[in-house]
């Protein structure tokens, strides 16, 4: 079976403020593999925000910066890649979403991609 490596940015932008543009350039930093998915579309350090969602077979995370309203009508999308694990960033924590999770087997945590790739925890 293949590893499945790659990081999902999922509510991506290519505005250099926004923290999903700061994950996205921390993760590649960090040696990462990046998709990302994002409504408008755009390019971070050359990866392309998709503008529609992206199927692929080697998803293992996919780090949320969508919030709980925004991220209903992906619910079946983000399950169906079948991630080791989704990471709310602050501000996306979802309990419905994350019960839904776990019914499927799929692990969650609220954390900081951020965080996690500065202190060596990603």
């Amino acid at each position: 079976m293949m590893k499945k490596e790659t990081t999902l940015v999922i509510g991506a932008s290519d505005k250099i403020e926004r923290y999903s543009n700061k994950a996205i350039r921390m993760l590649l930093q960090h040696k990462h593999k990046v998709r990302a998915f994002g409504i408008r579309g755009g390019e971070v350090e050359g990866v392309e925000i998709e503008k529609l969602p992206i199927h692929s077979e080697d998803i293992d995370t996919v780090t949320l910066y969508l919030n709980p309203k925004k991220q209903v009508p992906y619910y079946d999308y983000i399950i169906s890649l079948k991630p080791r694990r989704i990471i709310f960033n602050p501000g996306t924590e979802n309990p419905d979403f994350q019960n839904l999770l776990s019914k499927n087997n799929i692990d969650y945590e609220e954390a900081c991609t951020l965080v996690l790739l500065s202190t060596n925890q990603y």
